[in-house]
């Protein structure tokens, strides 16, 4: 009889600790690689299993089902992984949805379909999205200005711009390299292109493409930006229908007085800004802070916002790191000017040294979007020719989690908002 027992006791004891779950740490002593750990997390909602994302515990870590073929594939890509059995996840959700406890759990349901805005024959290197996305081994399609024109981001949620230049300048590379064959090249494609699509300039077609963008964002899309693309998409949607580029840029002369035009209720992010009207300025405005911070590398870096994950969840997804603190880097737009941020416009990063913003987030209409200042979250002040970020070597990096942050967002299950 007691020998009945003690079976029974033992098979009771062996049920309640079965291993259910796979728990990815995302803080930073547990964790071997983070980046790829957002990318276990997308494979795993792709062949149907479910996934949550626990806001602030541990970094912000994925809970997954227990499978064999997920423990595979994080020993392959080399993600540390804990398994937990019932009573461990029972326990880690009671912490979870303490009151007292800023922490939440997000249902994730559904693989984002996700578009990377950026030029054909761009390696990448070249721009930070997709060398993050290639690294973590998440699906993206390349478009462009055909495809963006012809309503193809309809098949879209998600949305990344290349480092653009939506204004027609050519990124203002002219005043440096104007007589180098790249840009030469360059400014010939472009020029082609716009023909093809019909248009005359290359400011005219790059103008259509940010309304075609402003109008999927709008519709329920979720747009992510970098450096240059940031302030020149609402530059080019607030100087809709006025000629802003000069002559060694389009071929005549810019409206006058175009300044005074500007339509700041067509931006999303930005108001109030002043052009740089000198073409060899490699500079669009005074949105960005590149020309004028007085910041040493070796205290460049930027504070994430702490947002209530039960009340604020979005935020709260955004800013998911193992620090707080995210080293600084540069680019063509580095940080945004305060003065210049819309009074509706979210800051979740800040340098506190100066109080520019790194991080900026935003609705419009039904959907939203994310401005991320700066070229390479692992390359402090990326140039021209510079050799590629080898993230292999920086598998564990914070700037470049805010990233595949957003990369993850749209898929969240969507809930009624609480205030």
């Amino acid at each position: 009889m007691k020998l009945r027992l003690s079976i029974l006791l033992f098979l009771v004891l062996a049920f309640s600790m079965r291993a259910s779950y796979i728990l990815l740490p995302m803080d930073e002593s547990s964790q071997k690689n983070h980046l790829k750990a957002y990318g276990i997390t997308f494979w795993s909602l792709s062949k149907n299993y479910k996934a949550s994302w626990l806001l602030n515990y541990r970094g912000g870590s994925f809970l997954l089902p227990d499978a064999s073929e997920i423990r595979k594939e994080c020993q392959i890509r080399g993600v540390s992984f804990e398994i937990l059995s019932d009573a461990q996840q029972e326990k880690i959700s009671n912490e979870i949805a303490s009151p007292s406890q800023n922490m939440e759990t997000v249902i994730l349901e559904r693989v984002p379909k996700i578009a990377v805005y950026t030029p054909k024959g761009k390696k990448p290197w070249d721009d930070a999205v997709t060398l993050v996305l290639t690294y973590a081994e998440i699906p993206f399609t390349a478009i462009y200005d055909e495809e963006v024109l012809s309503d193809q981001l309809l098949l879209y949620d998600w949305l990344h711009l290349h480092h653009e230049d939506f204004t027609g300048q050519y990124g203002k590379f002219f005043g440096a390299y104007r007589n180098t064959p790249w840009y030469v090249e360059q400014k010939k494609e472009s020029e082609a292109l716009a023909q093809k699509l019909g248009f005359n300039k290359v400011s005219e077609e790059k103008g259509a493409v940010a309304k075609k963008i402003r109008d999927f964002v709008i519709g329920g899309g979720f747009m992510f930006a970098m450096c240059s693309a940031t302030d020149s998409f609402d530059i080019a949607l607030a100087a809709d229908g006025i000629d802003i580029c000069e002559p060694m840029f389009d071929g005549d002369n810019s409206d006058a007085n175009y300044q005074s035009k500007l339509d700041y209720g067509n931006s999303f992010a930005f108001k109030d800004f002043i052009l740089e009207r000198r073409p060899e300025k490699y500079e669009f405005s005074d949105i960005d802070n590149t020309d004028i911070r007085i910041v040493s590398p070796d205290k460049d870096y930027f504070t994430l916002m702490e947002y209530s994950a039960k009340w604020d969840p979005i935020s709260s997804m955004l800013c998911q790191n193992h620090t707080q603190l995210v080293k600084g880097f540069m680019g063509q737009t580095t940080a945004y000017n305060p003065e210049r941020i819309k009074s509706n416009v979210l800051v979740m990063g800040t340098c506190e040294i100066n109080g520019e913003a790194r991080y900026i987030h935003g609705e419009k209409g039904k959907g939203m979007f994310t401005f991320y200042g700066g070229h390479d979250p692992e390359d402090f002040q990326h140039r021209v020719g510079d050799s590629p970020t080898v993230l292999d070597l920086h598998a564990n990096s914070p700037g470049y989690r805010l990233i595949l942050n957003n990369v993850l967002f749209p898929a969240a299950r969507k809930k009624k908002q609480k205030t």
